[in-house]
């Protein structure tokens, strides 16, 4: 067989383990096949025929014939064997992706350094995978194991893929950062967290932060359009719920998220501004929550003694405790979505909901801009007031593997919105049925006591503090449509509750919260449906 291009299809016999088998290769697909052939003729690929997309490929080395092989493979009767072996990604249950090898047998050398140069410069043309990556390892976070971690199942990987890597090993807080700040990232593909949702928070805010302050943006203005970040950020988990991960790939398997790097996936996802009083308090990409799961967090802060067996004490202790706190709700909705909290279609990859109603946005974005309508003053707000034992907005499902549809099943993680759940004062027996739909099928949002909204912006100010932020309140009453209808049973409560922002306590129970939509690419597909 003579030499050819990279565009045209290559198909030969070869060998793989015992099997005599048709291997072909179709560029204009990107796809390697093969499946068993006969000793004569041409043979179709039957339903046993194997496929793996060349995205999908980790790398492909030539094999050492001489190497110590089990005596009942077919190239050992090969008189001069010559071989070449393909990794790459195998599919398992549960979203996992594992690592697997092909290796080819032919007797014919320059036949198989044909396959070997072929697939080799079709690699070389996925531009999207990195080269070279800053590696973060959170040494305490979870278990403690994220060094053994990432040595163990991630290291091999980007060495087989001939990643580089430089490595930083955090020694303190917001370490990861300030160095991001500090850096040249320039020579980067991409940065990875070796830990939890901690972790990934505080990459997350030194890339947005560093990406805002080489633009010249203020973070501290509310209304500030933030410019995207073109560094990609990867994921290895080692915490404790690992939710992001958990929410934007599936599962929480490190062999996993590695071959995602790896193979150069990527996925745009929104990020929430957190402010109070015109100054940035943080930014969100799970779970902003104020009542029973800041109550919780603070709580757990106190008894980190405990290990991970805190949360769940805490839980416990923050359910029985029954706490609700009044205050006032004002939101946006999010009229450019095409999806709605209770429709059922989860945020899948390829996700037609998250790319269309990012498109409208966009287009709402641009008449607002040329004045042909309303500002977002004049936009019509909707105002809630009431006595709430949770208030929850969730930017994705926040899925764990104690809730594998999380807090809000069809949040979308690219849409532009936020899933705003208020849990209204319940009696103690309807909050813990509530909380219980959250680990089944059933529709956590089916209850008297719950409201659901998709929005892009929403504040609020608790009963506590309201003659304080009187200023925030002012800007948030700006082009109202509806009148609180239970101001007349609003009454002074004294105590207030903490936000609780991606597992970090916020102090500041009044705030005003923004989405921007597809801040941040992550080195992840979305979740794949199951075929």
């Amino acid at each position: 067989m003579g030499a050819m291009g990279a565009a045209e299809p290559l198909q030969s016999v070869l060998w793989v383990k015992q099997e005599r088998c048709a291997v072909s290769l179709e560029p204009a697909r990107a796809l390697l096949r093969w499946w068993r052939s006969q000793e004569t003729g041409p043979c179709a690929p039957g339903a046993d025929a194997c496929s793996v997309p060349v995205s999908e490929i980790i790398a492909v080395e030539e094999r050492d014939v001489h190497e110590k092989q089990s005596s009942s493979g077919r190239w050992q009767k090969m008189e001069n064997p010559f071989a070449f072996t393909v990794h790459c990604v195998k599919r398992a249950s549960h979203h996992r992706w594992k690592w697997a090898q092909v290796t080819f047998w032919s007797s014919d050398e320059q036949l198989c350094h044909l396959w070997l140069q072929t697939l080799r410069e079709l690699l070389e043309s996925l531009t999207s995978r990195p080269k070279h990556l800053l590696v973060f390892i959170n040494p305490f976070g979870g278990k403690g194991q994220g060094k053994r971690i990432y040595e163990k199942k991630v290291a091999p990987l980007f060495s087989l893929a001939s990643i580089t890597t430089e490595i930083i090993i955090t020694e303190h807080a917001n370490q990861a950062k300030e160095t991001l700040y500090e850096i040249n990232t320039d020579s980067y593909d991409g940065i990875v967290c070796v830990g939890g949702d901690g972790m990934f928070s505080e990459v997350l805010h030194g890339v947005i932060g560093r990406t805002q302050q080489s633009a010249g943006i203020d973070p501290n203005h509310p209304r500030a359009v933030l410019v995207p970040s073109t560094l990609r950020i990867g994921i290895i988990p080692a915490g404790s719920t690992d939710c992001i991960c958990y929410s934007t790939v599936g599962t929480n398997d490190a062999e996993t998220s590695a071959l995602h790097i790896i193979v150069g996936d990527s996925l745009a996802i929104d990020v929430s501004s957190v402010h109070h009083n015109s100054t940035l308090l943080r930014y969100s990409v799970s779970l902003l929550g104020y009542g029973f799961y800041g109550d919780l967090i603070k709580d757990s802060e106190k008894k980190r003694w405990m290990g991970l067996i805190r949360y769940d004490f805490s839980g416990l202790k923050t359910f029985l405790s029954h706490q609700y706190y009044e205050g006032t709700v004002s939101f946006l909705p999010a009229q450019h979505t095409v999806g709605s909290p209770r429709d059922k279609k989860p945020c899948r990859a390829g996700c037609f909901v998250c790319r269309q109603s990012k498109q409208q946005l966009e287009e709402e974005q641009k008449k607002a801009l040329y004045g042909l309508e309303n500002a977002e003053d004049m936009e019509e707000w909707q105002v809630v007031c009431g006595k709430f034992l949770a208030i929850n907005a969730t930017n994705m499902s926040c899925a764990c593997p104690r809730s594998p549809g999380g807090l809000s099943p069809a949040a979308h993680l690219g849409d532009g919105s936020s899933d705003l759940i208020l849990i209204r004062k319940c009696s103690r027996f309807n909050f813990l049925r509530f909380l219980v739909r959250h680990t089944n099928q059933d529709d956590q949002f089916d209850f008297t006591f719950v409201e659901v909204y998709r929005v892009k912006k929403f504040q609020f100010i608790s009963k506590h503090v309201e003659d304080e932020d009187s200023d925030l309140k002012e800007c948030g009453k700006q082009g109202f449509g509806q009148i609180c209808s239970d101001s007349s049973s609003c009454n002074y409560l004294a105590s207030r509750s903490s936000w609780n922002c991606d597992g970090e306590i916020l102090h500041s129970s009044a705030i005003e919260v923004r989405v921007h939509c597809q801040l941040v690419r992550l080195f992840a597909r979305g979740i794949e449906e199951v075929s």
